[in-house]
């Protein structure tokens, strides 16, 4: 299967001080990409290059077609972006905040095929029961079911996520990551999404990027990416890298010796 995102050689500096540095990287449709690295390390930045929120040096291809070419609009259609910060207004409703998904989409009025999608993303995301109840009233695991029912109402290719699960307990971390994932397989969607944890990552991506400084230090499955090797390299700790189930398990045990990040 040929991939549906690639990016060629992404560099971008914010003024003089370069924050991304040559990253390439391919997916394919169903694929899920878990970008993980230090704090600063460019994951955010990388989001939003590949939403064209910022303006990166080098190649960005969807589908073969180049995006530097393609409207705002037209990415919009194409390619979904959850930030950590939601902008969602309190008072609004779970039905009018997935509806705002559709954006990109209407013409002068919501259509009955925007509200057959509203309704679609909605019931996918198990979140159809409280579709009048106001997004303020939600706990955090609802909320960020209804922001993901958002993008998925998009009938975007590419879904970016920027710590999707910060900020929720154990539960609804694996329900939110397995929900991800589900989305992928079932809908052909690929994923990329900016994780700290990383056993997360570990369980629920097919493919880790690991970033520190900007630059790519490690890409591939997750047990080539998750050894104790790169543990010292991105983050300065020594850690027991454990096997549970063919699956790679951190367990962060003290900084290097030297103190330093390597």
């Amino acid at each position: 299967m040929p991939p549906l995102l690639c990016a060629r050689r992404l560099s971008f500096s914010y003024r003089d001080r370069q924050v991304l540095a040559d990253v390439s990287f391919t997916l394919k449709k169903g694929e899920v990409l878990g970008l993980v690295g230090p704090n600063g390390s460019g994951k955010t930045t990388l989001l939003r290059c590949l939403d064209r929120i910022l303006d990166p040096e080098g190649d960005l291809l969807l589908d073969g077609r180049d995006l530097s070419a393609v409207s705002r609009t037209e990415i919009a259609r194409t390619i979904a972006y959850v930030p950590q910060s939601n902008g969602v207004p309190g008072s609004a409703t779970v039905f009018e905040t997935v509806l705002m998904g559709r954006r990109p989409h209407l013409r002068w009025s919501v259509s009955e095929e925007d509200k057959r999608k509203v309704s679609e993303a909605l019931s996918l995301l198990d979140i159809g029961d409280f579709a009048s109840r106001r997004v303020d009233r939600l706990s955090g695991g609802e909320r960020q079911r209804v922001l993901i029912a958002r993008a998925f109402a998009q009938d975007a290719q590419v879904l970016l996520l920027d710590e999707p699960t910060s900020a929720l307990d154990m539960r609804n971390q694996i329900e939110v990551m397995a929900l991800l994932a589900r989305l992928a397989e079932e809908h052909g969607i690929a994923v990329v999404a900016a994780i700290h944890d990383l056993n997360l990552a570990a369980r629920f991506c097919h493919k880790i990027m690991m970033l520190k400084e900007g630059r790519v230090i490690g890409e591939g499955a997750p047990s080539s990416i998750l050894t104790g090797e790169m543990m010292r390299a991105a983050y300065g700790i020594e850690a027991a890298v454990k096997d549970e189930m063919g699956v790679p398990y951190v367990v962060p045990l003290r900084p290097s010796d030297d103190g330093e990040v390597a």
